[in-house]
């Protein structure tokens, strides 16, 4: 009796392990499907393409060469003074002097310099008043007086229809920010004035800000 539940007890507990084996192999075969499911769910999901070959990339390149804009290089000259010729009278070591030269140049004005001794007997011929003086006179072929860091927007402005008691414009001192003076980032607010033929002067523009000067 006892040898059959021998026989019974191991063929019981062979079955047993048998029986665990194949529950741990499901298992573990069911949880790799799952994540070979999931792996490949994500994958299909993401769609990453694969990267262009190197013909693939010279002929992508070359199709967006032929559709691509020609850009035309962008130019800070105008013509605002381009009919306009004029003798700039100057210290020749003045640097601010050339710098609004090469503004009123930029602008499109024809600008002779000159650099008499004594600027002043300049100024005395043309009639600047003392009170509006600056470092430099400019003087147009048709006689109009620009004196000082005048904008060429305003001497533009002025020669298009010049007012009928007018000889021309000046800027008083050098205001920093004003054409020629440029420094940084910094400005000075100032004005424009109209010289007159009798001598006297009046606001001819107010500039308060860089951009009304442009």
């Amino acid at each position: 009796m006892r040898r059959y539940k021998d026989i019974f007890s191991n063929g019981h507990n062979r079955l047993s392990g048998r029986v665990l084996l194949l529950v741990v192999t499901s298992s573990l075969s069911l949880t790799l499907a799952a994540c070979s499911q999931s792996n490949t769910s994500a994958a299909d999901s993401q769609s990453v393409p694969a990267e262009p070959s190197a013909a693939q990339t010279v002929q992508i390149a070359s199709q967006e060469a032929e559709v691509a804009p020609v850009m035309i290089p962008a130019t800070t000259q105008s013509t605002l003074l381009k009919n306009v010729s004029a003798t700039v009278y100057k210290d020749a070591n003045c640097g601010c002097c050339k710098e609004w030269v090469g503004h009123a140049e930029d602008n499109g004005l024809s600008a002779t310099t000159q650099h008499p001794e004594d600027l002043s007997l300049f100024k005395d011929r043309y009639g600047v008043p003392q009170q509006m003086r600056s470092c430099h006179t400019t003087v147009t072929t048709d006689g109009y007086v620009f004196e000082g860091h005048v904008p060429a927007k305003h001497m533009a402005q002025f020669l298009a229809n010049p007012p009928v008691q007018a000889i021309g414009l000046a800027v008083p001192s050098m205001p920093v920010g004003s054409p020629g003076m440029e420094y940084q980032d910094k400005f000075m607010p100032y004005k424009v004035m109209q010289l007159n033929n009798d001598g006297t002067t009046e606001v001819y523009a107010d500039i308060e800000s860089p951009q009304q000067q442009m």
